[in-house]
């Protein structure tokens, strides 16, 4: 650590004030292997039992099929949070590099216009390691306490398929965005996508009549799930941007209705569970008996509890080293 970096109690501290310029900091932190005891600092004295609840900021994750126009979507919706005055960070995963281990898409990239760069925003690219499809554990640890400081907090997952789901176990609302002639109701079941979502959206809006036939075509799919109550709805993110705003307002209603809390709670449990089993694999899940074993034990714990001090948790009832 140089002289000059910040340690992960001062970094804490500077989140809870809601000092968004600390970001990068935070990342940094989170990523780097070397300073695990000072990550754990930092979530330790982010964790609800210490905050008194959970960080205020509104986790949202967007998923869908690439070259769906997520990132165009995103840029067009953070420009409305900002006109808002809300702050955002957004971290988008992107698949690993063999050579370097980081993100391959550099930050930024993928995201661009008025929504890039100046105060009150942080984009962010982050690698999915051997996460290929899922979320790498600094990149749950790291939407978790940029919530503390952002009034928004976008995780953007690449690829498509089951593992998408792990989006799930962190964000309060979970975005999947289709494309206009995605298929049919049988093809959106086929998926697996569709199981996911609080909010579906279809990209492109401006393409006209195709984007409205694969949004009666979504809400079909949807209906025969039972998830009637499920909003969809087709958006541009070409100016004027049509629909942008009723995103925004969607993504608003969603949270009011849920229960927050009890949303942190059930997924503060499955990321700990996602993170045991990513560190320890199969020996680790054994140990605990199993997935139903590992879940017994999570719900026996306080719901105060952060994630990193769960998966302590867990490993310290399997018997495991947590210092390797």
């Amino acid at each position: 650590m140089s002289r000059t970096a910040l340690s992960g109690s001062e970094l804490a501290g500077r989140l809870r004030d809601r000092d968004v310029s600390v970001a990068p900091a935070v990342l940094n932190l989170l990523e780097d292997a070397s300073r695990r005891e000072e990550a754990r600092e930092l979530l330790v004295a982010l964790g609800p039992g210490v905050l008194g609840g959970e960080a205020p900021g509104h986790i949202v994750g967007v998923t869908g099929p690439p070259g769906v126009g997520k990132s165009t979507l995103l840029g067009a919706l953070v420009a409305v949070w900002r006109a808002a005055d809300r702050t955002v960070a957004v971290l988008a995963v992107d698949p690993s590099s063999k050579r370097s281990g980081g993100a391959l898409l550099a930050d930024r990239i993928r995201i661009a216009g008025p929504a890039v760069g100046g105060p009150g925003r942080f984009i962010r690219s982050m690698a999915a390691r051997e996460r290929v499809g899922g979320l790498a554990p600094a990149t749950r640890a790291a939407a978790q306490v940029l919530a503390v400081a952002f009034d928004v907090v976008v995780v953007e997952t690449v690829g498509v398929g089951q593992s998408e789901t792990e989006v799930a176990e962190l964000a309060d609302t979970v975005v999947v965005v289709v494309q206009p002639g995605a298929g049919d109701a049988l093809q959106f079941l086929k998926a697996g996508l569709m199981e996911v979502p609080d909010l579906l959206v279809v990209a492109k809006a401006d393409v006209g009549a195709a984007a409205q036939t694969t949004l009666g075509e979504a809400q079909a799919a949807l209906h025969l799930l039972g998830a009637d109550d499920t909003a969809a709805l087709a958006v541009s993110a070409l100016p004027p941007g049509a629909g942008i705003a009723e995103l925004a307002q969607a993504l608003d209603d969603h949270r009011a209705r849920t229960d927050g809390p009890a949303r942190r709670l059930a997924t503060r449990r499955a990321g700990a569970l996602a993170d045991f089993i990513s560190e320890y694999g199969a020996q680790g899940l054994r140990a605990v008996g199993g997935r139903r074993g590992a879940e017994r034990i999570l719900i026996a714990q306080s719901p105060e509890l952060d994630g990193h001090s769960l998966v302590e948790m867990l490993a310290l009832q399997a018997g495991l080293d947590q210092t390797s």
